[in-house]
């Protein structure tokens, strides 16, 4: 299926003149009960996303939660993710950026935006070739995320790209499962962009009731393009000289 996948998302993003890098876990590490699945392995998913990057041709990224795997994986991976719930992990952020790989850093649900400044500089100390920060929500109380849009014009400050998650801000953490609410993730994508991001991360599946995973935070793969059609309008409005820097007469 993740080839299947891969290779609609190309045709998408080619029609639409959008970059894209395909992403798959090879280890589902953070599971909120014991016995979710936890993915393919290090050997067999790094095979697949191998695979998966030679048949279809896109740039491939997944995420290292231990040491250990950043040699391996980084044989394998155009992109490197450390995730959300690891970003303070020093060494791993360290390992990562002497891959001389471009670095991909998840915010922590538990930062505020200012106190990513600090991951962004031990990756850049440790000689990373080039680093992404990503929003994915604040934790809110309970079981809840919320996202705080200041927080993309302050990470801008940092000097490098800053994304978006679309589909992990809309998850209400804490259950037996990871629950979600998809219906939000248009109106949060849609802000997103016009708060300025570089770039978009989202989750999609051909039918997200029967993912393994996120079944409840996953976009439905048939209705992709649509969804990027309507946030490439906002940003293509934003491209308008006489909108920027207007204010009211």
């Amino acid at each position: 299926m993740a080839e299947e996948v891969a290779r609609e998302v190309k045709r998408i993003a080619a029609e639409l003149k959008l970059p894209f890098v395909f992403k798959a876990s090879y280890a589902k590490a953070n599971r909120s009960a014991g016995e979710s699945y936890r993915g393919p392995g290090v050997r067999e998913g790094l095979r697949e996303l191998r695979k998966i990057r030679e048949s279809v041709g896109v740039p491939v990224t997944s995420d290292v939660h231990e040491t250990s795997e950043v040699e391996e994986a980084a044989e394998v991976l155009d992109l490197i993710q450390v995730p959300a719930f690891l970003c303070r992990q020093t060494a791993l952020v360290e390992a990562v950026a002497r891959t001389g790989k471009p670095v991909h850093l998840k915010k922590g649900q538990f930062l505020a935006p200012a106190s990513m400044e600090r991951v962004v500089d031990k990756a850049r100390n440790a000689g990373a070739s080039g680093i992404i920060v990503t929003e994915r929500g604040t934790m809110f109380g309970y079981g809840d995320l919320v996202v705080d849009f200041r927080g993309i014009e302050i990470m801008k400050g940092f000097g490098c790209p800053v994304f978006f998650d679309a589909t992990h801000s809309v998850q209400r953490p804490g259950g037996r499962e990871t629950g979600g609410q998809r219906e939000f993730i248009p109106v949060l994508g849609r802000a997103a962009v016009a708060a300025g991001v570089d770039g978009i991360f989202i989750e999609t599946h051909p039918d997200p009731a029967r993912a393994r995973s996120d079944r409840e935070s996953q976009w439905p793969l048939s209705e992709l393009r649509s969804l990027l059609s309507s946030w490439i309008k906002i940003r293509q409005s934003l491209a308008d000289e006489s909108l920027v820097g207007a204010r009211p007469a």
